[in-house]
């Protein structure tokens, strides 16, 4: 899903802020294979494809954009970035041989950034989209959509979308959750009532009132406000669900190709589910890393 709007959480969690425009990225000289990949022995490993400007710098320089939990977030009552974002560029950076450099900046500058060298990846629950391609290449590592949430024991019996059908609803303003829902709603022979919420901790407000049986919001975030809250339960379907990808500058691509490798020996290893499964997210794994959703 495109991070595009704002999204305030109120279950003890830090503001959510997601912006619609200016981001969520290779070395001249490389063969490129279909789909984006450059051609690297099979048997490399990631530390052996890193750029000699950046071994010899010692440092991976990451930026993300902190507010958006579980994915990327403020440790509550510091500075300190964490999430699976931050985690998984940690791995990926010991992968590389290389000390991770995290810096926080804001969603709209992270691939101005890039272009402008301030950091070598950025990382943060980033779509990757056609649009965005045409000055990134991205490496996907996760996948994401919208899931129904209800209250939990799911009183109302909802099953999936469908069965949204002749209930009430409520969903986010501007989200492209509230296009899943009006798609859906198109199809029903018995429409729904739907309602728009400022954002999705606003809207479960009305679960909690009993004026609607569910919402959609972006699976990452409704599994966390569902561990954080105990009071509602996400339905592991996720709807029109895409690639989020981590960002390098179409200069670096003998870059993007080490990180790449990085992250298929983490997917190998088991690493990487391991991560996925601390912030309960393992339903937006990936099975192989590719390079601007090229299967």
């Amino acid at each position: 899903m495109l991070r595009k709007r704002a999204l305030r959480v109120v279950i003890g969690l830090v503001t959510i802020s997601i912006a619609a425009t200016g981001c969520g990225r290779s070395s001249s000289g490389q063969t490129s294979q279909p789909g984006g990949g450059a051609s690297v022995a099979a048997d490399a490993k990631a530390a052996d494809l890193v750029p000699a400007t950046i071994k010899a710098k010692g440092a991976l320089r990451v930026a993300t954009a902190e507010g958006y939990p579980p994915m990327e977030m403020y440790k509550k009552g510091t500075q300190d970035l964490i999430g699976v974002d931050p985690e998984l560029a940690a791995a990926i950076a010991g992968r590389l041989g290389l000390k991770l450099e995290m810096t926080n900046a804001s969603f709209p500058g992270l691939i101005p950034g890039l272009q402008a060298d301030r950091w070598d990846l950025a990382m943060s629950s980033m779509s990757d989209t056609e649009e965005r391609r045409k000055a990134v290449d991205f490496v996907d590592y996760f996948q994401a959509g919208g899931s129904i949430m209800v209250a939990k024991g799911n009183p109302a019996g909802v099953k999936d979308l469908p069965d949204l059908c002749g209930r009430a609803v409520v969903l986010a303003k501007g989200s492209s959750n509230l296009a899943i829902g009006e798609g859906q709603n198109a199809t029903c022979a018995k429409k729904m009532t739907i309602s728009q919420s400022e954002d999705a901790p606003t809207g479960l407000l009305q679960i909690d009132a009993g004026r609607a049986v569910a919402t959609i919001v972006d699976y990452p975030v409704a599994k966390m406000l569902a561990q954080e809250s105990g009071k509602y339960e996400v339905l592991e379907a996720q709807y029109e669900a895409g690639p989020w990808g981590i960002a390098i500058d179409k200069k670096d691509s003998q870059l993007r190709d080490a990180v790449q490798r990085a992250l298929q020996e983490l997917i190998d290893s088991g690493e990487y589910t391991k991560l996925l499964e601390k912030w309960g997210v393992t339903g937006s794994a990936i099975q192989a890393a590719t390079v601007n959703d090229q299967k």
